[in-house]
């Protein structure tokens, strides 16, 4: 049985404790692969906790691709092939217009449900912004947006996402399709980006915009095939790993870890982590964003509050890896920020 220290009193959920222990005990080794994890039911008497308690932590564990469930034997232990290696090495759907009489259902994914939108809250938040005529708010502002915006979105993506990072990697864009405009200065010319296939039109168009060779990488249950990706001679990945698009795929740790090696193998390699929409989950907590397990600066990830809040807040951001700053301000510093700074207020 496993020994899980369950604080009672702590704010963290019961929940999360029993996944944050599982999961450190697999990551460190010291459940190994085909372990057989206790019945959740077993689990559950021994900690004095209920049984839904137990099953929601192995359901975010299985989400994650830490363990699998074999049907009338119970959960095992996944195999992480690259965990110990990386430790060791410092066209989306074209929507037609339609009239809104027209259908019952909105089925396209580039909308949220606007009867939802705190208008009244909105409305006051707008207002508070300009009401001491703060002049400043009406100026250029820093060229990575706000400090004390970006300041914000450092703290949100760590708590929700798992992202590390500080304010100075983060460069706020007017929705994500500039954010790839930039990282295409960035990155500089003759790349070769290799996309999931299928994957988000619009990434693609811009890519192949840019000038870059494009290549449309085949998937499995699990996301990008790595082989794949390594017969393609890309530098770069584009991937979107906690829910891919347009397909829904959860890429599991394992894969994680063998495209983060794929990545450290050569300097000028890279992943982008496109984390669109990774904050809504029909159950358990978000999937932690690959950029958390990336210890070699390989992760360039990506955010939008387009489908948090609504498409014409046109507010995304990008975390940069420390080791692409110099090119950021040498390449691109120049270009001003495209968001209203009283929007980012």
């Amino acid at each position: 049985m496993l020994t899980i220290g369950i604080n009672y009193n702590s704010k963290e959920p019961m929940y999360e404790q029993i996944y944050t222990y599982i999961r450190e005990e697999i990551k460190k080794g010291n459940l190994t692969v085909n372990t057989k994890l206790p019945s959740s039911r077993g689990l559950a008497l021994n900690l004095a906790v209920s049984r839904n308690t137990v099953d929601m932590a192995y359901a975010q564990l299985q989400s994650e691709g830490y363990i699998k469930s074999l049907p009338k034997k119970g959960y095992y232990v996944c195999q992480l092939e690259h965990m110990h290696v990386i430790s060791k090495i410092d066209e989306a759907s074209i929507e037609k217009e339609v009239e809104k009489e027209n259908y019952i259902v909105d089925f396209s994914s580039s909308g949220v449900d606007m009867t939802y939108f705190p208008y009244n809250k909105w409305r006051k938040i707008m207002k508070d912004c300009v009401i001491d005529d703060n002049s400043e708010l009406f100026q250029s502002g820093h060229h990575q947006g706000d400090i004390i915006f970006r300041d914000i979105i450092r703290t949100y993506i760590h708590q929700s996402r798992g992202v590390n990072c500080d304010v100075n990697q983060i460069v706020i864009s007017a929705g994500s399709d500039y954010s790839l405009l930039l990282l295409s200065k960035i990155l500089g010319d003759s790349k070769k980006v290799a996309m999931e296939n299928p994957t988000y039109l619009q990434a693609y168009k811009i890519f192949k915009n840019s000038g870059y060779e494009v290549y449309g990488i085949g998937m499995d249950k699990d996301g990008m095939i790595i082989d794949k990706l390594r017969e393609s001679g890309a530098s770069i990945a584009y991937i979107a790993p906690s829910h891919q698009f347009p397909l829904g795929t959860v890429m599991p740790i394992n894969r994680r870890m063998s495209i983060l090696a794929w990545a450290a193998e050569e300097e000028n390699r890279y992943i982008i982590e496109d984390d669109y929409d990774s904050e809504f989950r029909y159950f358990g907590k978000p999937i932690p964003a690959l950029q958390g397990n990336d210890i070699n600066e390989k992760v360039i990830y990506t955010g939008t509050f387009s489908k948090a809040i609504a498409p014409a807040i046109r507010i995304s951001y990008m975390v940069l890896p420390k080791s692409l700053l110099k090119n950021y301000h040498e390449k691109a510093s120049f270009y001003f920020s495209t968001v209203s700074r009283i929007d980012q207020a």
